[in-house]
């Protein structure tokens, strides 16, 4: 059990039978009454994200999580699949658990998948990830310290805003937390 003292971001609770990660939450203290707890959470399984306020002091069953390092294999329409990397066991998760991810996944790449009892989660993809430009404009020659920006269309299919100097083959460092350009790579 945890209480609303010790909670933090990124923990996952379970209420009511649904497993929540906490996103953000806030302590209210007004007048008279007691203290407030308003959690801002994700569910984890359907991806909607709801807000609850609970009295200060309630307490909480705490959702232990296992994390397997895993290798994504390929897909197979809505189907994701994944091989654990010490028993070679293979996962698999829909497109609605893969989320946001789909945008970085690559075959081969390295990543950690969430377990609760047995039963696949959720994704968490490293910080970065280095992905291939497609699709862009041209670079022009004396373009290397602007600070413009144009569209990149990734291998991976998602479009970002990179440096006027990438060009079409490039290999770029992507932030898979916020989705902008961080350096090239290559």
């Amino acid at each position: 059990m945890i209480s609303t003292s010790e909670l933090k971001k990124g923990i996952t609770i379970e209420l009511e039978g649904t497993l929540y990660q906490i996103l953000d939450w806030q302590h209210i203290k007004v007048g008279r009454g007691s203290a407030q707890v308003r959690l801002k959470l994700r569910d984890i399984r359907a991806g909607h994200t709801i807000e609850r306020t609970f009295q200060a002091g309630e307490k909480f069953p705490r959702a232990r999580l296992d994390r397997n390092t895993v290798q994504f294999l390929y897909n197979d329409g809505d189907l994701y699949y994944f091989m654990d990397s010490e028993s070679f066991e293979q996962s698999t998760l829909s497109l609605e658990q893969v989320g946001d991810a789909i945008n970085y996944l690559k075959e081969g790449m390295s990543l950690d998948i969430l377990t609760y009892k047995d039963e696949p989660i959720n994704l968490e993809l490293p910080n970065s990830v280095e992905l291939e430009v497609v699709e862009t404009d041209p670079g022009f020659k004396g373009n290397t310290a602007t600070a413009s920006n144009k569209p990149a269309k990734l291998e991976t299919g998602i479009t970002i805003q990179v440096p006027l100097f990438v060009d079409k083959g490039d290999i770029v460092r992507v932030d898979t937390r916020t989705g902008v350009y961080l350096e090239r790579a290559g």
